[in-house]
C-alpha cells in the first residue's frame, strides 16, 4: 500500500513539474517555437538515412525497407522522450554539482534522484521527433503487415516503458562521473556516439556486437526490441532478458547514485 501511495505522490509531483515546465516556456513563445524548428531541421538530415534505405531497397536479416522503418521510427521516437524527460535534466545536474546548488535540492522532501531527474521537462523540442517517429512506427507497422491487435500494441509500449527506463539508466552516467571528475565531456560523447548508432536494426554488427550491446550494455534493447517482439523476432530468453535487464540497471544505477552522494563536497564547504 505504501508503495502505490508513494507511486501516486511522485506521479502527482511529476506532472506538476510538466505543468510548470510548460508555463515556464510558454513566457517566452520564440525561444520555443524556435527550438521546434531547430530541431525540425535536425529531422531533417535524419530522415535521408530513410531515402536511403528506400532507395537502395535496402534489407537487413531477412528485413525488408518497411520494417526497417519501424526500427528507425522507434529510434526517432525516443530521442524525443529522451529530449522531453532527461537531456536538460542531466545537463543541470552536472551544474549543480560544480555551482553547489544541489545543496539547495537535498533538503527538499522528495527523493533527490528524481527531483534532479524529472524536474525540467522540455515540451517544444521533443514535438518534432515523437510526431515524425509516430508516424514512421504507424507506416511501418501497417506496410508489414503486422496485426493490429490489442496484445501486439501492449506489447509494443511495454518494451518502449522498457527502453525509457534503460535509456535513462545509461544517458544518466556521464552526469553522475561528474561527482567524481571535473569534465565529463568525453563520456557525454560517448553515450551519445552510442545512441546515434542505435539508429538501425543492431543486426547490421557482427555476433560479438551485438551480444555486447544486448547483455553487457543493453542499448540495443532501446530501439530494436519493440519493433521485434511485435514482428515476433524475439527469443524467449531475449524477452526474459528485456524485464530483467532495466531492472538490474536501474538497481546499479542507484548504487552508483548513492556512492555519488557520498563523494559529493558542497562548493560551500
Amino acid at each position: 500500500m505504501n508503495v502505490v501511495i508513494e507511486l501516486r505522490r511522485h506521479l502527482y509531483i511529476l506532472a506538476l513539474f510538466a505543468k510548470n515546465s510548460v508555463i515556464s516556456q510558454m513566457e517566452y513563445r520564440a525561444n520555443f517555437i524556435t527550438g521546434i524548428f531547430v530541431e525540425a531541421a535536425f529531422l531533417m538530415a535524419k530522415l535521408l538515412y530513410v531515402v536511403i534505405v528506400f532507395k537502395t531497397n535496402l534489407h537487413i536479416d531477412g528485413l525488408t525497407p518497411d520494417a526497417i522503418l519501424m526500427f528507425m521510427g522507434t529510434h526517432i521516437l525516443l530521442t524525443g522522450i529522451y529530449m522531453g524527460l532527461f537531456y536538460n535534466n542531466f545537463q543541470r545536474l552536472t551544474e549543480y554539482v560544480r555551482s553547489g546548488m544541489l545543496d539547495l535540492m537535498i533538503v527538499k522532501p522528495i527523493s533527490l534522484q528524481f527531483l534532479v531527474s524529472v524536474r525540467y521537462i522540455e515540451v517544444g523540442m521533443p514535438i518534432p521527433n515523437i510526431i515524425a517517429g509516430s508516424v514512421m512506427v504507424a507506416i511501418g507497422w501497417s506496410a508489414s503487415e503486422i496485426p493490429f491487435t490489442f496484445l501486439n500494441v501492449a506489447l509494443f509500449i511495454a518494451f518502449m516503458f522498457i527502453a525509457t527506463i534503460i535509456t535513462y539508466c545509461i544517458m544518466i552516467i556521464p552526469a553522475l562521473l561528474s561527482f567524481w571528475f571535473v569534465n565529463t565531456s568525453a563520456a557525454s560523447e560517448i553515450s551519445y556516439s552510442v545512441w546515434d548508432a542505435n539508429n538501425m536494426p543492431y543486426m547490421i554488427y557482427n555476433k560479438w556486437i551485438q551480444r555486447i550491446g544486448t547483455f553487457f550494455i543493453p542499448v540495443f534493447i532501446i530501439t530494436n526490441f519493440a519493433p521485434l517482439v511485435v514482428l515476433h523476432k524475439l527469443t524467449r530468453v531475449e524477452i526474459v532478458w528485456a524485464i530483467v535487464a532495466p531492472i538490474v540497471l536501474f538497481v546499479l544505477i542507484r548504487v552508483l547514485w548513492k556512492q555519488a552522494m557520498k563523494a559529493y563536497s558542497s562548493s560551500n564547504l
